[in-house]
């Protein structure tokens, strides 16, 4: 680890992050700290054994080995003809330099079938020289391969600078030729990713199969027992295409597979189970591994859900009844003590305003005139020891000109969903119709009335609306389309979806949640500068962005991405496709492609770079999570942080011999927590002790482990976001798979000249899209380069169109699905869908109303086409979802 140090700290290495393309296993992509475009990795040798979610370190290529990005037309500048000859290395997956022989070599071992079942011990070492001098083990770095330019740096600097010199040069570099990619290759691998400890995948047993089935052939020719050898392997076949397989072996597997191997019994490639990785060496193409964990058939959706929590780490065990006899009775009441330490506000009009169907109601909003003609809100989190914030504001500008932040004791008048809240904006419910309602309104509790709940929730709206409006104004962004809502049946299982979109109920609450995140992020970072937990989000991939934007142009829809004028583009684009909402929702789906992660951090840890604090989405300069404490853990943090500096704030003036009993207007007795933070008295010897003491009262963290607290954090919200897309695309497979087929329109979003089209059903769910060979049986595919066109037709003779060409014809049934139209039956011209009666098919095409399209049948970007959609795996591979044209024609 000593030489990974030193070239690291001369700039000769970087530790990055390793990414693995999900679409293509031979990509992968490294993001260099202040280096705008990704390192590419391609290859196996150059990936060097490492996975997805490894921090590796990474040594850039020469630029005569760079690539052209993806999708770039920009011409090269001087570019020789070696550099031209890799152009092309980024889509097939090899690498330049000297390691092409290897990676070829172990791009054949990837694929290759061992067809007895053991993995060789030896023989994958290349006999090239060159070659085998970049394949670097995991804990050394060959120093030794340097271009020309990389080694001409004598001059003497400090480690920092020869790392940033050297971000420098490959800054430039992209700045003169911006239609190059840098590559790189691993030479080190620092931190193994914890996703290697639960891969998630299928047993390969047919290949086994056969080789036991020659080894008994064997057995008898040689009058032997056969028995299982300690050298005999299985596949393991990952459910995530970015893991490469695993071999297994045999004696090692659960006693109940082995057993289940001897019976010969082929079901056990349909069990879905986990596998952790022991050991990959250098001279083998395939880690080894055993298995950890048996869920079950893969087509049953628990089996599905326990793989998604095991391989996302997530513990859903109950609480054991130590932990449950910790909690409070159910006639607990608050303590005198605590009563006479907090401000009662038991007399307020105070309201929650959740989904229906929530049980944790840990917020509620308060809404009181005040004489001076100003208004006060109090947003409470209904938590024994946490906070209140209360701001004072103007009704009629928005501007916050006093806050107060404290403890307190409320008492809720009454449990009020969204629904209820939208019909109080939209005026459905008023003073004068409560008292009709009856039933259907909530249980109103203590001395208040409707009208006071009515009044409140409508002043609550007009505020939101002019807090949202000055958001946007500073440049906030709002990328969100309409959210999928999978129906559920009694046995939990999902059988439809419905699109739910947002109203402005849901932005009452929003508005007041995102104002306390941002009071509390700022009370936090000026009392703890060093050890505040804070939220950023970094700006988007200009790159990224700008193609979205030339996008948008050149299908006439005027953008702006500059920070402060992008949200009021995309509503001037919405107003445009009022009609085609469907069009809408999909350019915001690309919008948010350039988008970055929001990440939590430690503030002492960006001291120096207080430019990356900022929160891009929101266009604020100080956020955080504060007002969910009982779902997330950075909340809580964030809420003793708080406590830590009303403490300090409450010491400070005791030894200032200020009076506590001071009113909550008066701004002088708030100098740690009020609007106008007092940063003599933080400063002062006084100010610095409170501080101290509160902070060692409150078990503030130092910076060093507040960062490793934010880093496991942003893991786990990263963990829970996979989990949610993973049931998200369970569920739509589980609902499909009960249609058995399920009939959409799709847009297509892209077709090249290889002829793949990509769409994006109605169900919101973004798809892999039909692949259309130009050898298809029957049918004519013709391809306009002139205008990205695609054209489908029968072909007049069959065998005619076989005379064209040579080689493989793909059948038409694998990618349309075509009716007869007098054939009222509908029956499926599918293979895939044998098992579906011909009403179901009829009931699925009447219940939706689509209708097929015809020959010829013309593909343009963008075009609306039906597909018929149908599930696939389950028990004999992953999960996915099977799109097919849907068309009809009297030549089938």
């Amino acid at each position: 680890m000593d030489t990974v140090n030193e070239a690291l700290e001369k700039g000769d290495v970087f530790k990055v992050l390793f990414r693995v393309n999900a679409h293509n296993r031979l990509e992968a992509y490294c993001k260099i700290e202040g280096v705008p475009t990704d390192v590419l990795i391609s290859g196996i040798a150059a990936q060097n054994r490492a996975m997805d979610g490894d921090v590796v370190v990474v040594k850039v290529d020469p630029f005569s080995f760079w690539t052209k990005m993806k999708g770039s037309n920009a011409p090269s500048n001087n570019v020789s003809t070696s550099e031209d000859s890799n152009l092309h290395l980024e889509t097939n997956g090899e690498v330049g330099g000297s390691c092409k022989g290897k990676s070829k070599m172990n791009l054949v071992l990837e694929c290759a079938d061992f067809g007895n079942s053991l993995v060789p011990q030896k023989g994958f070492h290349n006999d090239e020289s060159t070659c085998a001098s970049e394949v670097v083990h995991d804990n050394y770095v060959n120093g030794n391969h340097q271009s020309a330019s990389e080694s001409s740096h004598t001059a003497p600097s400090t480690g920092k600078d020869e790392v940033s010199n050297s971000v420098g040069r490959i800054c430039a570099m992209l700045s003169s030729y911006p239609s190059k990619r840098p590559t790189g290759r691993v030479v080190a691998i620092i931190e193994k990713s914890p996703r290697r400890d639960v891969i998630v995948g299928f047993l390969n047993v047919k290949q086994w199969f056969y080789y036991r089935e020659g080894c008994k052939q064997n057995a008898k020719k040689n009058k032997s027992l056969l028995s299982l050898s300690n050298r005999e392997y299985i596949e393991i076949m990952p459910t995530d295409p970015r893991f490469p397989k695993l071999m297994v072996l045999v004696s090692g597997l659960p006693d109940c597979i082995k057993k289940r191997l001897e019976d010969e019994d082929a079901t056990v490639e349909m069990e879905l189970v986990a596998a952790q990785i022991d050991n990959w060496s250098d001279d083998s193409p395939f880690p080894e591994a055993h298995v950890s964990r048996i869920f079950g058939r893969g087509s049953e959706m628990e089996s599905q859900i326990n793989a998604i929590l095991h391989e996302n780490a997530i513990c859903c065990s109950e609480f054991s009844p130590q932990s449950l006899s910790c909690l409070p009775s159910n006639t607990w009441e608050v303590p005198k003590d605590e009563l006479e330490n907090r401000k009662d506000i038991r007399n307020l009009c105070l309201f929650t305003i959740d989904p229906s169907s929530a049980t944790d109601l840990d917020d509620a909003l308060s809404f009181q005139k005040l004489p001076s003609g100003l208004v006060r809100v109090l947003l409470t989190l209904e938590l024994i020891g946490l906070h209140s914030l209360s701001f004072g504001t103007s009704t009629v500008l928005g501007m916050l000109v006093d806050r107060w932040i404290g403890r307190t004791v409320i008492r809720s008048c009454c449990k009020l969903s969204y629904e209820h809240a939208q019909d109080i904006v939209d005026g459905m419910i008023d003073a004068e119709t409560c008292n009709t309602l009856g039933d259907s309104l909530p249980q109103l509790h203590g001395h208040f009335e409707w009208a006071d709940v009515v009044g409140s929730v409508t002043c609550l709206h007009e505020i939101s609306k002019t807090l949202r409006e000055k958001r946007f104004d500073n440049g906030a962004l709002r990328l969100e389309s309409s959210k999928i809502v999978f129906l559920f049946d009694e046995c939990g299982v999902p059988y439809d979806s419905t699109l739910c979109e947002r109203k402005d109920s849901n932005f009452i609450v929003e508005e007041f949640m995102l104002l306390a995140n941002s009071t509390a992020a700022e009370i936090i970072t000026r009392a703890f500068p060093d050890s505040a937990l804070l939220r950023r989000h970094p700006e988007p991939n200009m790159r990224k962005l700008r193609e979205f934007e030339a996008f948008c142009c050149k299908h006439g829809l005027e953008l702006d991405t500059s920070s402060g004028n992008f949200q009021q583009s995309l509503e001037r684009i919405k107003e445009k496709l009022r009609d085609d909402s469907e069009l809408f929702n999909i350019l915001i789906n690309y919008a948010s492609r350039p988008m970055q992660l929001a990440t939590y951090f430690c503030s002492g840890a960006l001291k120096d770079n207080m430019n990356d604090w900022s929160h891009y989405a929101l266009a604020l300069p100080l956020y955080t999570h504060f007002t969910s404490p009982l779902r997330r853990y950075p909340d809580i943090v964030v809420h003793r942080t708080l406590a830590a500096a009303i403490e300090a704030e409450h010491l400070y003036m005791m030894d200032r011999r200020v009076s506590l009993k001071a009113r909550p207007g008066e701004e002088g007795t708030r100098c740690f927590t009020g609007i106008c933070f007092r940063k003599d008295a933080a400063e002062s010897s006084e100010g610095k002790e409170a501080l101290a003491a509160a902070a060692l009262k409150h078990r503030i963290p130092c910076s060093e482990l507040l960062s490793h607290v934010a880093a496991y954090c942003n893991e786990r919200k990263l963990a829970s976001r996979n989990v949610k897309d993973a049931c998200d695309k369970l569920y739509m497979w589980v609902s499909v798979k009960r249609k058995e087929v399920l009939l959409s329109d799709a847009r297509v979003l892209g077709s090249w000249s290889k002829v793949y089209v990509h769409l994006y059903p109605q169900t919101s769910c973004e798809l892999n899209g039909v692949y259309i060979t130009m050898k298809l049986k029957g049918l004519a595919v013709e391809w306009l380069e002139a205008t990205s066109t695609l054209v489908l037709n029968i072909c007049a003779s069959r065998r005619s169109a076989r005379r064209a060409g040579s080689g493989y014809y793909k059948a038409l049934e694998e990618v349309a699905w075509v009716i007869n139209p007098y054939d009222h039956n509908l029956e499926p011209d599918m293979e895939s869908t044998k098992g579906c009666s011909a009403s179901q098919h009829s009931d699925a095409i009447s219940k939706f109303e689509i209708n097929p399209s015809v020959f010829p049948l013309t593909v343009r970007l963008l075009s609306t086409i039906p597909v018929a959609l149908h599930a696939i795996g389950g028990d004999d591979g992953p999960l996915d979802i099977g799109v097919r044209l849907f068309m009809s024609s009297y030549f089938t």
